[in-house]
């Protein structure tokens, strides 16, 4: 049985269904009242249909990987009424460059066939991710300058 199940219901659809009440959907009475998702899914984590992951067939996640790395989530569309299978996950460590891990994840989501407009969102976000890993670096001890200086100089002699 090479045939693959499509799903009864379009994109569209389901969410025109979901888009006001979802398990994802996070509301905020502050800042104009803004909608934003915890979909692992959602690049941007904006609430909108081009981001929900949930509801396109076809759609990319990237999150932090365990020492340093990164984690690319693919939705498989051969599996969209099976949720325990119908995710792939492609990991890079941290020992890998970071162009070497862009490169990556564009070349994945190239050869599969996953939407090209989410590719620049997908390095943008694992960039951040990358950023946040490294470790932060101390603020260098300040200086004394001009009449302090010379007032610790004399009391050092």
């Amino acid at each position: 049985m090479t045939e693959h199940l499509q799903s009864n219901v379009s994109q569209d659809l389901v969410w025109e269904i979901c888009r006001s009440n979802n398990a994802f959907l996070v509301k905020r009475k502050s800042g104009g009242g803004s909608h934003f998702s915890r979909d692992p899914l959602n690049l941007m984590n904006k609430h909108s249909r081009k981001y929900a992951g949930f509801v396109n067939n076809k759609a990319v996640g990237i999150h932090a990987a365990e020492k340093g790395g990164v984690s690319l989530t693919t939705k498989k569309t051969k599996h969209l009424n099976r949720p325990a299978a119908n995710k792939n996950e492609v990991s890079w460590s941290g020992q890998k460059s970071g162009p070497k891990i862009y490169r990556g994840i564009v070349n994945y989501t190239a050869k599969q066939g996953y939407r090209a407009d989410l590719r620049q969102e997908a390095v943008a976000r694992a960039s951040a991710i990358r950023q946040s890993q490294k470790p932060k670096k101390e603020d260098p001890e300040s200086k004394l300058r001009g009449s302090k200086a010379k007032k610790a100089e004399e009391k050092a002699t």
